[in-house]
């Protein structure tokens, strides 16, 4: 973007040259020459100044835009909250859900909630505290606050937006007024959650705000754009090497690819995610168009390749073309369906736009980043399993795993998606604890070439899992260069398919209880990364366990403890 509009009093080869000055100067340089240029105008202008009357400033109105996330889109909206906030004459305060108490909230006069449900109704990691808290029944009243909330989830979770809609009818009944009605976001939640804000902030406004007695114009000296690919806008990435780690005898397929990053501008940490906008299958496409009695549309069918979403099927979805079609299911009826599933169970040809009206945008698919750049330079390393399974009578695949490992193999439209809450401690000699079974594995060999590469002094212990010794053993041999060089210290593994009896990581973490309560107790951060469903919960479950077992006499609070402590983190999906 320009720093000086094109109407600017400037021939172009003069606007040219002083945007290009501008963009290369600091903020001392520029407080130099604003300086310069009033003085100059004074000292050689022959005609005075015609100053206005100064006047008492417009009162700036407190605003808090409190968001609680787990992927990083709530805290990115509270950020675009925050500018725009500030143009309509807030004065905004972005707050973490981490980071505030009620009785803090209680003070406040305007709130913007921005928050997600993560999994089966669950609030982000962060949030937990701030949602026990609030649903505890000595919570403070909020009779002083006006709010409204914006809720994200997706609908292919029973539990669409839960979180939003516990703490939008929970600061209802602590007293505080409800300015606007929630907002409920799917997956393609940008334009719908960009015009509520817009719509939102000047309802929040007080009625008696008087308004400024003298004009104010707002000048956005905008700078160009440093944040590199955005999900709109991706970076095409070149798979350089590509090699497939499990055995042919696996029942995994799980690849190791690299890309280049080269002239992306991507600047990633270890623990940040790649985020990959993907093609659904073309034999699928063709499938539901043809279950919709649309074959031959080409251009819907490169729609359904490249832009919609033809695998996930939701409630809201079945409600919809039951509306058109009159088509009957139970409750529950697209668990384990998708799209092609429904269009020939109903049996109703559809025209192109109802297709299309019932689909949402194909989302993309993040990918924790496997690699260090100290270690790989300009380059990202990705652990990617292809997925592959039955359901109904019908062969499934996942979308971006699939296309990733077979079919666009040479190329990736990629964007970075930090992890600012999943990173190393900033102190090199903490100990780290990384609890990582099967492609979760990915962030701790980042965590370990970055403290390979900045010589952190402080304990590795990686605890691994897979199926099967033989076949699965992913970075195998990386991993015993780390243990014979010290980089790892500890190395932990759970093959569940090589014993009649299975054996995962939290059976491992069980067997090493008293030496992992040990680490803990003396100051380890704590890293899981994986399987939220099964593995997150059991992990959690087994680590009360150990705490418990070891002396505690309030595991929960304990562990609770260290998670507020910042010692306990989870990347979980």
């Amino acid at each position: 973007m320009p720093l000086l509009p094109k109407t600017a009093p400037f021939a172009d080869d003069q606007i040219a040259a002083l945007n290009s000055v501008m963009s290369a100067s600091t903020a001392d340089q520029r407080t130099w020459l604003a300086g310069f240029l009033a003085g100059f105008a004074a000292a050689n202008d022959p005609q005075p100044l015609n100053l206005p009357t100064a006047t008492a400033p417009a009162r700036r109105i407190p605003l808090t835009i409190l968001f609680g996330t787990e992927s990083g889109n709530a805290e990115a909206l509270a950020a675009q909250a925050r500018k725009v906030a500030t143009r309509l004459g807030f004065a905004p305060k972005v707050v973490d859900m981490a980071d505030i108490s009620l009785e803090q909230l209680a003070e406040m006069d305007n709130v913007l909630a921005i928050v997600s449900t993560w999994g089966e109704g669950d609030p982000p990691q962060r949030a937990i505290d701030f949602q026990d808290a609030l649903m505890a029944e000595g919570a403070p009243r909020l009779d002083r606050v006006r709010y409204a909330v914006l809720a994200l989830g997706d609908r292919a979770y029973a539990q669409f937006c839960a979180v939003g809609q516990r703490i939008d009818d929970r600061f209802s009944e602590l007293g505080a007024t409800r300015i606007a009605a929630r907002l409920e976001c799917d997956v393609d939640f940008e334009a719908s959650a960009n015009a509520w804000i817009d719509a939102t902030l000047p309802i929040l406004k007080p009625a008696d705000e008087p308004e400024a007695n003298h004009a104010v114009i707002h000048v956005d000296f905008a700078r160009p754009s440093t944040d590199g690919p955005t999900r709109a806008k991706p970076f095409t990435a070149e798979a350089t090497d590509r090699v497939r780690l499990t055995g042919s005898r696996s029942t995994s397929d799980t690849h190791h690819i690299e890309l280049s990053l080269e002239g992306s501008g991507i600047a990633y940490e270890p623990g940040d995610a790649l985020g990959v906008v993907p093609r659904n299958d073309p034999a699928l496409a063709d499938a539901v168009l043809t279950a919709a009695g649309l074959s031959g549309d080409a251009a819907l069918r490169t729609a359904l390749i490249e832009r919609l979403d033809i695998t996930t099927l939701t409630g809201k979805q079945v409600a919809d073309f039951a509306a058109l079609t009159g088509f009957a299911a139970d409750p529950g009826w697209e668990t384990g369906r998708q799209i092609v599933d429904l269009l020939e169970a109903g049996a109703s040809k559809l025209t192109a736009d109802q297709l299309t009206g019932l689909l949402r945008p194909l989302p993309p698919r993040y990918y924790s980043i496997a690699s260090s750049r100290k270690a790989v330079g300009e380059a990202a390393h990705l652990l990617v399993a292809g997925l592959r399974y039955t359901s109904f009578g019908r062969a499934r695949q996942g979308v971006a795993s699939i296309d990733l490992t077979q079919r666009t193999r040479d190329r990736a439209q990629v964007f970075l998606r930090p992890n600012p809450h999943f990173r190393l401690p900033t102190d090199p000699n903490r100990p780290v604890i990384m609890i990582g079974p099967g492609t979760g594995v990915a962030p701790f060999r980042g965590f370990l070439q970055e403290r390979e590469a900045v010589g952190a002094t402080g304990k590795n212990w990686l605890f691994f899992g897979h199926r099967n010794f033989t076949h699965d053993f992913l970075y195998q041999l990386e991993m015993q260069d780390w243990l014979k060089d010290g980089v790892l210290h500890r190395l932990d593994v759970a093959f569940s398919r090589d014993q009649p009896q299975k054996r995962y990581v939290q059976d491992a973490m069980w067997d090493q209880r008293a030496a992992l309560a040990g680490w803990l107790r003396d100051g380890a951060a704590l890293y899981v990364c994986g399987d939220m469903n099964a593995m997150a919960k059991d992990v959690h479950a087994t680590l009360m366990r150990i705490l418990g077992e070891t002396g505690s006499k309030d595991a929960k609070a304990e562990l609770d403890a260290i998670r507020r402590d910042g010692r306990y983190l989870r990347d979980v999906y």
